[in-house]
């Protein structure tokens, strides 16, 4: 039976596809990859298909997509062991990882670096030019739980109690059609959301320092080869090889690829979320 609010998308490995160099014995037990919901399903689908097909052929086994409608979906999913796998916010790692034992995989690489950065934006041509000039604004934030959104905005010099008000909308999408659309003055985007939007009806106006990236994490419940296969697999991901560039932009056009990475990265953003874990 499929888990509520849910979406399951099946990918059919029935053919044959160009990374036949990197096999391992055929295994007839189905795999399960999940994800924070940074876009609609249908959107997801699309960046994370490539991937799957991918990650399908190199271990010899069928891979099927399990999206996750919210990032406290995908936190469960990993958790409990409903998917094996996930692609996850460093907040959404954390907290699988306290829940259910989940491990980390790689982290993304933005443009060479094992970073990301977190962006205040506002309307391209907004009258806002400082962050004390958010005081009194309307202001976005994407899911909920999402705790490293609100720590960063804080962060930045501007109490959450100092916006006249502020709304939990979802997707990163939302948050730019809202901001573009003016519903609200400001929000927070991804860095490589932010890039692809900025000039084009935003404008940066805060960049967070560099913080530990989103990464691909996998359940305490897979055994110790299937890890380590999966391990190479992504770190064989290189954006110069022609048969990878489509498996690594789809995720995102500004990554260029995976890095191994250590749980430690984390405490960063360990400390900065703790203070909004109980609001």
């Amino acid at each position: 039976m499929k888990p509520f609010g849910t979406l399951v998308v099946v990918l059919a490995i029935m053919v044959a596809t160009p990374y036949a160099d990197i096999s391992v014995a055929a295994n007839g037990e189905e795999m399960y990859f999940g994800s924070v919901a940074m876009d609609i399903p249908a959107v997801m689908y699309n960046r994370l298909q490539p991937l799957t097909h991918y990650l399908s052929a190199g271990l010899d086994r069928s891979v099927t997509l399990k999206l996750s409608p919210d990032m406290e979906s995908a936190i469960r999913d990993l958790s409990s062991g409903s998917v094996d796998l996930a692609y996850l916010t460093p907040v959404a790692y954390l907290k699988a990882h306290a829940m259910g034992d989940a491990r980390l995989l790689v982290k993304t690489v933005t443009e060479g670096k094992g970073s990301f950065q977190l962006m205040i934006v506002v309307k391209e041509d907004s009258p806002i030019k400082t962050i004390a000039d958010l005081k009194g604004r309307d202001f976005a934030f994407g899911d909920k739980a999402a705790l490293l959104q609100r720590a960063v905005v804080v962060n930045a010099g501007i109490e959450l109690e100092d916006f006249k008000s502020y709304k939990f909308i979802g997707h990163y999408d939302n948050i730019v059609r809202g901001v573009i659309n003016g519903d609200f003055d400001a929000g927070i985007l991804k860095d490589t959301m932010a890039y692809k939007w900025d000039g084009k009806g935003i404008r940066i106006l805060y960049v967070s320092p560099p913080l530990p990236p989103y990464n691909i994490s996998i359940s305490s419940a897979v055994d110790a080869k299937t890890y380590t296969k999966l391990k190479e697999l992504l770190l064989h991901l290189n954006a110069q090889d022609p048969r990878h560039v489509e498996v690594i932009h789809a995720l995102d056009v500004k990554y260029s690829g995976f890095a191994a990475v250590d749980d430690g990265e984390y405490d960063i953003v360990r400390k900065l979320i703790k203070p909004f874990e109980a609001k």
